[in-house]
């Protein structure tokens, strides 16, 4: 798309790097980006760590906001989430929190038509932003009280208690926040339903055109994502304590591929098992998914919608998902996917398909192409009028 003559000025505030697209907050952040810098001229403001490289091609001003050195180690997270609790500051807000000041300095004799802000842990920037555009945007990648409110119901003690804590943190910040923007959009229907804010529209996840490709599947099952992500953390923990050893007791050829960054933070849940292989990064998730049979999404905790989903449709395989992870893309039980709770569920749904999966991958590919593409979801943001 080529922009008009008149570019009208807006502003894009991200809390992390959207290029290279890896991962779900990339792609979405990445899509409305491309939206925004196709129709507009685009300044932006990004957080980065540890002085890693960042740009973001097509902004025509960047203000890079250094974030202190965040020690990963399972002692300095721990120490972290104390003082979280402790405090009432819930994962996150607190990271991007203190650039008050920064900002303001930079934004001095600058006006924006509109800034759209990604992520909730960047709200209480609305304040800063203000007096300097006239429409102001939050992105809401998800729900973080209703994320939190779900991990609390997945995790043991105390980890149930902390996130309890977390839940309600950020529903206190959702009441004291969202008034504060013109504008709320959401990844689903379901998360527009737990936000009281002003206007609130759905803009869906979305992933890029992809052709079908032309694979044979191999005889396996697979499941996509950052590895490190606390919520598929989970997944991988209960499935492959509940329902792969049932899987296997029925198909013992069956692999079990995890693939995607991370591999070692669910290494303690895999050890010892047999069938199953860590693939590592992919290069391409949606050619990854086609190698094998079926796309599993044993999500117990989440909020917005699912982009492993979208590429395993995109790639014309069927997914086996429980009902948190197929929540808010409209698809269909038995149609599109299968969805499944409980561990014998899930391993006779994995069984039945991978033996004969039917048309659950074409029906998925089609209601891909019919509203998950990029192209289709900019139509959304077209008649928003941004």
């Amino acid at each position: 798309m080529k922009k008009p003559a008149d570019d009208s000025k807006v502003l894009f505030v991200t809390p992390e790097a959207i290029y290279p697209k890896t991962g779900g907050g990339a792609l979405r952040s990445a899509s409305i980006f491309e939206y925004l810098e196709a129709h507009h001229a685009v300044d932006a403001i990004a957080w980065r760590g540890d002085f890693a490289p960042i740009a973001i091609p097509g902004a025509r001003d960047l203000l890079i906001l250094d974030l202190p050195h965040h020690s990963r180690t399972d002692l300095a997270r721990g120490v972290r989430n104390l003082r979280r609790v402790a405090t009432g500051s819930p994962p996150l807000v607190d990271r991007f929190s203190g650039f008050d000041d920064r900002i303001a300095e930079w934004l001095q004799g600058r006006h924006y038509e509109t800034a759209l802000v990604e992520h909730f842990w960047c709200a209480p920037y609305a304040r800063v932003l203000r007096p300097h555009v006239d429409r102001l945007v939050l992105d809401l990648h998800n729900v973080e009280s209703a994320l939190s409110a779900g991990r609390a119901a997945s995790e043991p003690f105390p980890l149930s208690a902390t996130f309890r804590r977390f839940a309600s943190a950020f529903e206190d910040l959702e009441r004291e926040w969202l008034p504060q923007f013109d504008d709320v959009l959401v990844a689903s229907g379901a998360d527009a339903n737990r936000v009281d804010a002003a206007r609130v529209s759905v803009y869906p996840n979305t992933i890029p055109y992809h052709d079908a490709p032309r694979t044979v599947p191999d005889h396996a099952i697979i499941f996509t994502g950052n590895l490190e992500y606390d919520p598929n953390i989970a997944a991988v923990r209960w499935f492959a304590r509940e329902v792969w050893p049932l899987i296997r007791s029925e198909e013992p050829g069956l692999e079990w591929r995890l693939a995607g960054r991370n591999g070692h933070a669910v290494e303690e849940y895999t050890r010892g098992l047999d069938g199953i292989r860590l693939v590592g990064e992919m290069d391409d998730a949606v050619v990854e998914i086609a190698r094998a049979k079926v796309a599993i999404i044993p999500l117990l905790a989440g909020s917005g919608t699912r982009f492993k989903i979208l590429e395993a449709w995109a790639a014309a395989r069927p997914v086996v998902s429980t009902t948190v992870g197929a929540e808010g893309l409209g698809a269909t039980d038995g149609h599109q996917l299968l969805i499944a709770d409980t561990p014998e569920q899930f391993a006779r749904a994995v069984i039945r398909t991978v033996r004969d999966p039917g048309e659950l991958g074409q029906h998925g590919r089609e209601l891909y192409l019919e509203r998950y593409t990029t192209e289709a979801g900019w139509k959304m943001l077209a008649s928003l009028g941004l």
